[in-house]
C-alpha cells in the first residue's frame, strides 16, 4: 500500500513524535492547570479522575504507539532487540491503561456515580481486554515458548492487523472520552467557547492526527526498495 507509493515510514514517525509531545503537554495542562492537579487519594475526587486521561493518553496510547513504531524507528537494530522493546513497551502501556481505568472506577465509586453506563466505558473495557489478549498471544507465539517459523510467518499478518484494529479502537475510545468529559463539564456551566473547551477539543484533534501518523508509519516500509524489474539508468 504505502510501499507502492514509494513512501517511507520515517517522516511519519517524526510527525507522530512531535504530535505525541504536543498531546502529552496539552493533556497535562488540562488536568493540572484547568482541572486542579492529579492525585490517587484526595478529598476533591476530581483530582482522582484527572489521573485517568493522563495515564490513558500518555501511558496507554502514546507508549503503545511507540511499541507499534519501534520497528520503523530503529530499522537497523537487531530484530530480536526491537521485538523485546516492542513487547516491553506494550506491557508497560497495558499496566498504565489498567491503572488509568482503575482511577476512573475509583472516582465513580467514591463520588457515588454509576459505572459502565456509557459507550466510552464499554469500548474502554473491551479495548483493554483485547489489548491484553493481543499481548499474551504475541508473547506466546513470538517470544516464549515461541511457535515454529512457519506458524509465526502465517500468523504475523493477522497479529499486525488485529493490533492495528485494537489501536484504532483505543483512539476511538479516547475521542469518545474527550467528548463525554467535555459535555459533562459544559452541562455543568463550563464556557463552550472558553480556553478549556478549546484546549480539550484541540487535544482530541491532535490525538486523531497522531493516531493517523502512527498507522501510516506502521504500514509503510522502513526503507523503500527498488522494484525487482527496475534498473537504474546508467550515468554514462
Amino acid at each position: 500500500m504505502a510501499a507502492g507509493l514509494g513512501v517511507k515510514a520515517a517522516p511519519f514517525t517524526y510527525v507522530a513524535h512531535a504530535l505525541a509531545v504536543a498531546a502529552a503537554a496539552m493533556v497535562l495542562v488540562w488536568c493540572i492547570h484547568f482541572r486542579g492537579g492529579l492525585a490517587f487519594e484526595a478529598t476533591n475526587k476530581n483530582l482522582i479522575f484527572n489521573v485517568h486521561p493522563v495515564l490513558m493518553l500518555i501511558g496507554y496510547i502514546i507508549l503503545g504507539s511507540e511499541a507499534i513504531m519501534v520497528y520503523k524507528v530503529l530499522p537497523t537494530w537487531k530484530h530480536d532487540t526491537t521485538k523485546l522493546i516492542h513487547l516491553i513497551l506494550h506491557a508497560i502501556a497495558l499496566v498504565f491503561g489498567a491503572v488509568g481505568i482503575y482511577c476512573a472506577f475509583k472516582f465513580h465509586n467514591e463520588s457515588g456515580i454509576a459505572n459502565l453506563y456509557s459507550l466510552h466505558s464499554w469500548l474502554g473495557i473491551g479495548t483493554i481486554c483485547l489489548y491484553g489478549i493481543q499481548w499474551i498471544f504475541g508473547f506466546v507465539a513470538f517470544f516464549f515458548p515461541r511457535a515454529s517459523p512457519s506458524v509465526r510467518k502465517g500468523v504475523l499478518p493477522w497479529h499486525i492487523l488485529f493490533g492495528l484494529f485494537v489501536y484504532i479502537l483505543a483512539l476511538a475510545t479516547a475521542e469518545l472520552g474527550f467528548l463525554e468529559k467535555l459535555t459533562f463539564l459544559q452541562s455543568s456551566g463550563l464556557d463552550k467557547y472558553g480556553a478549556e473547551a478549546f484546549l480539550v477539543n484541540f487535544t482530541a484533534l491532535i490525538v486523531v492526527l497522531f493516531g493517523a501518523s502512527v498507522v501510516v508509519a506502521a504500514v509503510s516500509p522502513a526503507r523503500v526498495e527498488e522494484p525487482h524489474e527496475y534498473a537504474p539508468i546508467p550515468e554514462s
